[in-house]
């Protein structure tokens, strides 16, 4: 038992880091991955990947008791990225806004998406994230962000409507015309 008295105990009392580990190893880059384009930045992904597992490590005696530890693991991941844009906010405000509209060139497609992303709110964001690359449920990503479906259902809608009205320009790109 560490001195902490952490929760990485099994229930009978013997540690269980290989659990932690095994799970940390198996899922770390479908979790970097969603934690980027939550982000838009590596070293931010990075760092949020990091401080989910983190969390995940300090409870995970109810981590791992959980139906679905991966969906636990998102869980822990999104609303980290929620409460650390939060508390950005007034950062974020501050800064003077780069200009997204240079037109990009062909490698440049996947900065113009995540630019594009970077222009919804991180909950509409998120939103976006989850339902579409995650390709999870509406009812999923409601539970998951403590909301109504028909606000999930409003929110992508406007997002999507927001991101083609954005990348409608990027098309171009992609043909070579």
């Amino acid at each position: 038992m560490p001195e902490n008295g952490r929760a990485c105990e099994a229930p009978g009392g013997s540690p269980k880091p290989e659990s932690f580990e095994a799970f940390a190893r198996a899922s770390q880059r479908r979790l970097y991955r969603v934690a980027y384009l939550l982000c838009g930045d590596a070293d931010a992904a990075r760092d949020l990947t990091q401080t989910t597992f983190a969390k995940l490590f300090q409870h995970w005696r109810r981590a791992s008791a959980a139906d679905n530890i991966d969906a636990y693991a998102r869980t822990v991941l999104t609303r980290t990225y929620l409460a650390e844009r939060r508390r950005r906010l007034r950062d974020l405000l501050a800064q003077p806004r780069r200009d997204h509209h240079a037109a990009p060139d062909h490698g440049a497609l996947r900065v113009t998406l995540l630019s594009a992303l970077a222009e919804l709110p991180p909950r509409a964001r998120a939103m976006v994230v989850l339902r579409y690359w995650e390709d999870q449920s509406v009812e999923s990503v409601a539970e998951l962000l403590k909301c109504s479906e028909s606000t999930v259902k409003s929110q992508c809608s406007r997002s999507l409507a927001k991101l083609r009205v954005r990348l409608g320009e990027a098309h171009v790109y992609t043909t070579g015309n």
